[in-house]
């Protein structure tokens, strides 16, 4: 008789996003190793700018448009992971996952270790010829006037577990859905069938909780005084304890900061959350309404009662397409009204831009979070006497030489005035937007392939 698979499956989580913290990873692996069992490591680094961004990069560089920091992610942990059977699963292979495995190959020989498993999962890049008509039938007219930058499925779990499943060491991932990274070890660990929806769903809502890293162990919930966090400069990044039914225990490596609790749990558990009856992904409708959320002990809370539904029949896309150019100045007043000269610059720069369009305007320090793009917010705002002051004006244009007059008029300021103005900075990039659509699922076949070390 065959064996039944360990009753634990561990997912810790060492990225939240791209450009996250770079030495996460090492405590996250030593518990997993001190724990023993199945474990599996997964860095989150995409998010739709993300993706759209790596496209420009490879656009430059063939090779490139991949998480920027792989090897920086990596090297401390890849010799501990493969000495110790740790899986790696992320969504770090961005624009060109090939390239990535690649790089990851690289890396491993750098480092004196034996080739690795590595396989990539495709299927999630719509951007090239052969998907736009699928494109058109989804968006219509509304495609044409996009210079599309990227168009990227939200793909789901198969892939990755199937990849597991052949042996896979280590899976790169493009565009699939955040919770997937856990979803899909869970899969190929416990051999669910692939329409078990509530255990899916429990491991998708694990996934959802590990997804931004830290946000769960109480880096995004701290708020002094009101909501303390132990040791925020020492975060240690949440693991997930996943049981053969789908519920799991979060927890994080002992001896690191921050908290892990009901408060928490639940704060992430909602988080980008619409419906908590239907949270859609790829691979289930997860339904949170009658979730329970356990304190088990310190820095141990357990999560069940997560009912699924069925997958929708369609998946989101996101295309990302060019959106004119961002320019931005910066100019500080100091002193005795140091406000009202900030507010004057700002009307000399609407009068001297008059035409081109919105003038966003902050006044650092005064109002810049709850203003408008419009900058008709600030002008409802009475003055007030402020000493310290930044002013920031911003100009979104579809023509770059419209942009950059916005930061030559600000360079200006300096002996135009009004008067003691002073640290100018100014900035210019393209600017990209992002439309969204649903292709049926049928369209976009999902697949992995192993990546073979190159030859010397």
């Amino acid at each position: 008789m065959a064996s039944s698979p360990p009753s634990v499956l561990r997912v810790g989580c060492a990225a939240g996003f791209s450009g996250d913290r770079t030495d996460a990873a090492g405590p996250a692996v030593d518990a997993l190793v001190a724990a023993g069992g199945p474990a599996v490591l997964i860095f989150e680094t995409l998010a739709e700018r993300t993706l759209a961004l790596a496209q420009l990069a490879r656009r430059q560089d063939p090779a490139a448009g991949y998480e920027p920091l792989l090897c920086d992610l990596l090297r401390p942990v890849l010799a501990q992971c493969l000495a110790h059977g740790v899986r790696i699963v992320s969504n770090f292979g961005a624009a060109n996952p090939e390239g990535a495995a690649r790089r990851i190959q690289a890396l491993a020989h750098e480092l004196g270790l034996r080739a690795l498993r590595v396989a990539v999962v495709e299927g999630d890049d719509l951007g090239g010829a052969a998907a736009r008509p699928l494109l058109v039938r989804a968006l219509g007219s509304a495609l044409d006037d996009l210079a599309i930058v990227s168009a990227n499925a939200y793909i789901g779990a198969e892939a990755i577990a199937d990849a597991l499943l052949a042996g896979a060491e280590i899976v790169v991932c493009g565009r699939v859905a955040d919770p997937s990274l856990t979803v899909g070890p869970a899969l190929a660990h416990f051999g669910w069938a692939r329409d078990d929806w509530a255990r899916l769903a429990g491991a998708t809502m694990a996934g959802h909780l590990l997804e931004c890293g830290a946000q769960v162990s109480g880096g995004y919930y701290a708020d002094p005084g009101f909501k303390e966090v132990p040791g925020l400069a020492t975060l240690g990044y949440p693991i997930a304890e996943i049981s053969a039914d789908g519920s799991c225990v979060i927890t994080k490596p002992a001896g690191t900061g921050g908290r892990i609790d009901a408060h928490t749990v639940k704060e992430q558990l909602l988080y980008e959350v619409h419906d908590p009856a239907a949270y859609l992904t790829p691979d289930v409708v997860a339904d949170l309404s009658e979730a329970t959320v356990t304190e088990l002990g310190p820095d141990r809370v357990r999560l069940a009662g997560i009912r699924g539904h069925a997958r929708p029949a369609a998946l989101k896309v996101n295309v990302c397409h060019q959106a004119g150019w961002l320019a931005e100045g910066e100019i500080s007043y100091a002193g005795a009204r140091a406000e009202a000269r900030a507010r004057l610059a700002a009307q000399v720069l609407r009068e001297r831009l008059e035409g081109l369009g919105p003038l966003r305007v902050d006044l650092i320090g005064v109002a810049s979070v709850f203003a408008d793009d419009a900058g008709r917010w600030l002008a409802t705002q009475p003055e007030g006497d402020a000493r310290d002051v930044r002013l920031r004006v911003a100009l979104n244009h579809t023509e770059r030489a419209a942009a950059e007059r916005l930061t030559r008029e600000v360079t200006a300021l300096y002996t135009c005035g009004p008067a003691g103005g002073g640290g100018v900075r100014t900035g210019l990039r393209a600017r990209l937007g992002t439309v969204s659509c649903l292709v049926p699922r049928e369209a976009v076949p999902t697949r992995f392939r192993f990546i073979e070390e190159a030859s010397a």
